[in-house]
């Protein structure tokens, strides 16, 4: 079995979760309350900043060009891209900069990302990988279960430009390629070098499941 298929299988009742959180049905319904998903875009933002350093570190600790390419790459998809639906709805939400700069991180979020940013100082490109890769694939699964499950919630008025924006070609092209990466660099790991991936890969899928709870709680 490939690695990223062994992380996915080991992380899979966590990501069974996702589906079935509040929070999420309430986004594939439509019934989330706006004031719930106004701290989300808050708190993600927020996380989006640190999730972008991730990766810059990442080029820090590319071995090759193409990794560096990679890493460098996903920045610009975060940061006008994925950064732009959060922009969106902010306008929407009426959410001023001096709002966001005044915001703390929520502890949850900031538990996340210190264990990622510390992943990232210390271990190696392929960590760096596994742990962004948790993150990164679940939304993509999230949106299309989603649909899935309601093909209609694309034309929600509100909701519809979230779910389509992970749910995206363009997305999921560069989820294709992180696990492409993932994968090929794997191939001679051990098994207790795989384990570790998994280890990684099932706390940030961990994290994952409390930035929901968060987000339906609003925890500060």
């Amino acid at each position: 079995m490939a690695v990223v298929d062994r992380l996915l299988a080991a992380a899979r009742p966590i990501w069974d979760r996702y589906n079935e959180h509040p929070f999420v049905k309430g986004i594939e319904d439509g019934t989330l309350d706006k004031e719930k998903f106004r701290y989300y875009i808050l708190q993600d933002y927020l996380y989006l900043e640190e999730y972008a350093k991730v990766f810059a570190i990442g080029v820090a600790k590319a071995e090759d060009l193409e990794m560096i390419r990679l890493f460098a790459g996903y920045i610009n998809v975060l940061t006008d891209g994925e950064m732009d639906i959060h922009r969106g709805y902010m306008g929407e939400l009426g959410i001023t900069q001096e709002e966001l700069d005044a915001m703390p991180r929520a502890l949850d979020n900031l538990s996340y990302t210190s264990y990622m940013l510390r992943v990232a100082y210390e271990e190696t490109q392929v960590e760096i990988l596994a742990g962004i890769l948790s993150c990164a694939h679940s939304y993509e699964m999230i949106a299309k279960r989603i649909i899935e499950n309601n093909p209609d919630s694309v034309n929600h008025p509100f909701y519809g430009d979230w779910i389509k924006g992970y749910a995206s070609d363009a997305y999921t092209k560069e989820n294709v390629a992180l696990m492409a990466h993932l994968d090929r660099l794997t191939e001679h790991y051990t098994e207790q070098q795989v384990q570790h991936l998994i280890d990684i890969f099932v706390a940030c899928s961990r994290y994952e499941e409390l930035f929901w709870d968060m987000s339906w709680e609003m925890k500060k």
